[in-house]
């Protein structure tokens, strides 16, 4: 005859408490790079951008209006033939000298005068060139040039 505890100790031993195949443990790493991406936005749009100065500075304050003043513009235009206008006064003469004299003219009296330069598309380089020398030697030093916007074609 048997007892209870006999049949326990069998069956307990039939059980496999111990299989021969361990799974192994394993970290999801879909989800930890998504909770990680979640956390970077979360502090990028809770973070506040500051510029931190090693100088605290107090601005002065002005109750007057803002003027509207624009430099003086010397205009000279330079031709296809490497002829030269000052203003709205064509020149006689294409040397140096007399190009620095009519912008000299051009430009008394000013602080701080601007040569605008507008040069036919088939001026010579050394014409416009000519033109920035005689503004360099007038004490001109802000140089722009002109152009023309390509013509915009109709739409229907």
């Amino acid at each position: 005859m048997s007892s209870v505890f006999d049949r326990t100790e069998r069956s307990a031993s039939a059980l496999n408490f111990n299989p021969l195949r361990r799974d192994e443990p394993e970290i999801n790493l879909i989800a930890f790079i998504d909770v990680l991406l979640v956390v970077l936005i979360f502090l990028m749009l809770s973070t506040t951008y500051n510029k931190a100065t090693q100088l605290k500075i107090t601005l002065p304050v002005a109750e007057a209006e803002k003027q509207h003043t624009f430099p003086k513009e010397v205009h000279v235009g330079v031709g296809a033939d490497g002829e030269y206008s000052v203003g709205n006064e064509r020149l006689g003469d294409r040397s140096l000298k007399s190009l620095t004299a009519a912008m000299r003219a051009s430009a008394k009296g000013v602080g701080t005068p601007v040569l605008v330069v507008s040069a036919d598309a088939s001026a010579s380089h050394q014409s416009v060139m000519t033109a920035i020398e005689a503004a360099r030697i007038v004490g001109i030093a802000q140089v722009t040039f002109a152009l023309q916007s390509p013509p915009t074609p109709n739409k229907p």
